[in-house]
């Protein structure tokens, strides 16, 4: 099984590549920007996500012997295209926003420059992965303002498709998620990991009390136990009885969970389990976060709502052609003028206009050069990819770092959850 990345396209980039190869236009400098037009309806910012998996794609894009023979097979393209293809490699620059860092409409998420053939066989790819990954990072960075200092868990990976899921968890973690359920998360990315038990392992056992007994016994007292497998009030009592007052956390996963969570707390520390954690799961989404933020819960597992992107799957990103060579050699900007569907040509750069506080008060995107920076600004865009070598990876943590950052400077009002405009407005600069 081949690791290229390249089939994972549309089927008319080889073609239009085809088209261009046959008509001489395929080696003319073009730029391609990646951007959204707008944010998912309602939200106040976005989460750029997925941008070390992007550059792995880019590094694996090749035509292998594999990947040609199945062209070849299904007629996608002539012999003179995949002559060509066989010797394709990225040989271009690309700039992009860092991951982690929080996005607004028109916000020019990424820059590729290249020739045409080069750029546009990348699109699919890329936008595949940026609009997965930062529409969950979008939820995620939503649920995790909600939750404050209480740390959420991703627990997802049944509710998507496993290499989604593996993914999600990533993207998650980005925005604030402190660990995953996945292991392939682990294993690729170096998420940390975390989890006990199902009903299922409870239903195993003659009696609960020998439930909770196989599992302090294998685990330690600080683990987790599931008490809603039955009567919850008994299962809590049985949890103390057997793992002691040091009882690492419990976890209730149906009912009226503020309710329950006030009880649950009421019942440890009349036992003397003090220091017991409470963990509540079910179909949480931002909302049911926030709502739960004066109950007594200590963290939160989240899995359907994060892995759909809670109400927006994707983020509705675009990658048009900008800019292309011009009959001199010169670079022309070249834009789509449809209705509702309108790009911006010319090659962009943006920065984060911010206050004296260093609070963020625009997007401000420079068409053709830099916008000037008053000194209390931050500019946006970092070298990714340099002459077909890639130049800008970083560790998972470095990019969770830039979140918080990046959403700390916001105003207030980028964490309310209720409906609303674009926190900070995009401002074009001629």
């Amino acid at each position: 099984m081949t690791r290229s990345t390249a089939l994972l396209t549309d089927h008319y980039e080889l073609t239009m590549l085809q088209a261009a190869l046959s008509a001489g236009t395929a080696q003319r400098r073009s730029v391609f920007e990646l951007f959204p037009r707008r944010l998912p309806e309602g939200r106040r910012y976005g989460v750029v996500a997925g941008v070390g998996r992007a550059l792995e794609a880019i590094e694996e894009f090749c035509f292998d012997d594999e990947v040609l023979g199945v062209l070849d097979a299904g007629r996608v393209v002539d012999e003179a295209t995949l002559a060509w293809l066989a010797d394709y490699r990225f040989d271009g620059d690309v700039w992009g926003y860092p991951e982690g860092e929080v996005y607004f409409p028109y916000s020019p998420l990424l820059r590729v420059e290249a020739t045409f053939a080069e750029a546009v066989l990348l699109e699919t790819v890329l936008l595949s992965i940026y609009n997965h990954d930062s529409a969950i990072a979008s939820a995620a960075s939503r649920m995790t303002a909600a939750a404050g200092d209480r740390p959420c868990i991703e627990m997802g990976s049944r509710r998507t498709h496993e290499e989604a899921a593996v993914a999600a968890a990533r993207a998650a973690y980005v925005a604030g998620f402190a660990s995953s359920s996945n292991l392939a998360a682990r294993q690729r990315y170096g998420v940390p990991t975390a989890g006990t038990s199902a009903h299922s392992f409870t239903l195993l056992h003659d009696t609960e009390e020998d439930a909770f007994r196989a599992q302090v016994a294998s685990l330690g007292a600080d683990t987790t136990l599931l008490v809603d497998t039955y009567d919850i009030a008994e299962a809590v009592r049985l949890g103390v009885e057997v793992a002691g007052p040091g009882l690492g956390a419990v976890r209730i996963d149906s009912g009226d969970l503020g309710d329950l969570a006030s009880q649950v707390r009421d019942q440890l520390d009349a036992l003397g389990a003090t220091g017991t954690r409470i963990v509540v799961t079910s179909d949480l989404d931002e909302y049911a976060i926030a709502a739960l933020a004066s109950a007594p819960v200590d963290g939160y597992g989240v899995g359907t709502q994060l892995v759909t992107g809670s109400g927006h799957p994707t983020c509705g990103f675009v990658y048009k052609l900008v800019a292309r060579e011009g009959p001199d050699g010169e670079l022309v900007a070249v834009a789509k003028t449809s209705p509702d569907k309108v790009s911006i040509g010319g090659r962009k750069f943006a920065l984060r206009r911010r206050d004296a506080r260093g609070v963020a008060e625009a997007e401000v995107v420079g068409i053709g050069e830099p916008p000037l920076d008053d000194g209390d600004d931050r500019s946006l865009l970092v070298p990714l990819v340099r002459e077909g070598e890639i130049v800008g990876r970083e560790t998972l943590d470095a990019a969770r770092d830039r979140h918080l950052a990046a959403r700390a400077e916001l105003p207030l009002d980028a964490r309310k959850l209720s409906r609303g405009e674009p926190v900070i407005d995009t401002v074009h600069l001629d």
